[in-house]
């Protein structure tokens, strides 16, 4: 009995968590950790009516670098991006493709699934052109300002992402949110869609590269070591997070759990599940690299290796992990 009201008290804990403010959706995967136990608990994630991002030329990615990063996280970064229509993984382990095949479940009114390709077309640089400390709206001004330039072309089937730099304090970041997405209308009639994953690296590890680094709060557990590095593989979990939810949830009107305002999406709903047997402070069964003890669950382009969060399986329903 003790255990069932820890569970449905995190349960809560979480939905209050993820109401990060009206019209966006955020992504706090790594702060999160309840068991798989407490996701089959929740009900399914549901259809609301409104349009997914599934047309047939598949997902573009536009990504603005706000700030200084590595070339190492850089090329992690895109390496990811570039994973989701790569090559079939060894025969131990899943691929970064084989698990956004999962969303493929998520259809429109017309039967239309989720667009299977998700690629990044073009990137830019940003050296901190508004300073280090930023508002949300200001994130979308750049999305907007790139759009009007003609800098990035204007697609409403594509996502505009925005990364900050591990010294750009953005609007609610580490303050129970790692990330969000959100829309806004560029001209009279095309609404796009945009999102924000900042490095946690010292700003907040333990609530968004978990579990990378040890946990912010909640049962204790050993850190993990993260193949490519702590902020580029907890930017890339969060990543994940949110392309998820924007392509199943882009407008508030496609596939969530819960209020509207507070939304529990594809892989929101399933937090801190990343294998199987996952319970409070331990993510679940993941493999590790014999050589670097680096544990993942996915294989990338060239080579990489990456950890992925669980989604919720419309067909299984239940959380899915690779």
């Amino acid at each position: 009995m003790a255990k069932l009201l820890f569970l449905r008290s995190l349960i809560l804990s979480l939905i209050c968590v993820v109401a990060i403010a009206p019209w966006s959706q955020g992504s706090s995967q790594g702060q999160k950790q309840p068991s798989s136990l407490a996701a089959a608990a929740s009900t399914t994630v549901q259809y609301h009516g409104g349009p997914l991002l599934n047309k047939p030329n598949g997902i573009n990615v536009y990504l603005i670098w706000y700030g200084g990063f590595s070339l190492e996280d850089k090329n992690s970064i895109t390496d990811f991006l570039a994973s989701f229509s790569g090559a079939p993984a060894p025969r131990q382990g899943s691929s970064v493709s084989t698990w956004w095949k999962t969303i493929s479940s998520y259809k429109d009114k017309a039967g239309k699934p989720i667009s299977t390709t998700v690629r990044l077309v073009k990137q830019v640089g940003d050296a901190y052109s508004s300073g280090k400390t930023l508002k949300r709206a200001q994130i979308a001004n750049f999305v907007k300002t790139k759009i009007a330039s003609k800098i990035f072309p204007l697609d409403t089937n594509g996502i505009y992402l925005v990364l900050t730099s591990k010294d750009v304090t953005v609007e609610r970041f580490c303050m129970g949110s790692c990330g969000f997405h959100e829309s806004l209308m560029v001209g009279a009639t095309s609404r796009v869609v945009f999102a924000h994953v900042g490095d946690p690296t010292v700003q907040c590890p333990g609530l968004c590269a978990w579990p990378y680094a040890l946990p912010a709060y909640g049962p204790p557990g050993q850190a993990l070591v993260a193949p490519n590095g702590l902020g580029a593989d907890g930017m890339i979990i969060n990543i994940a997070t949110l392309l998820a939810g924007a392509a199943s949830n882009p407008f508030k009107t496609g596939y969530f759990q819960g209020d509207a305002l507070a939304p529990l999406e594809a892989v929101t709903a399933c937090p801190g599940i990343f294998g199987a047997g996952a319970y409070p402070g331990f993510p679940g069964n993941l493999l590790v690299d014999k050589l670097s003890k680096a544990s993942y669950n996915a294989y990338g382009a060239n080579g990489r290796k990456f950890l992925l969060p669980a989604m919720w399986d419309l067909i299984s329903l239940s959380c899915k992990a690779n």
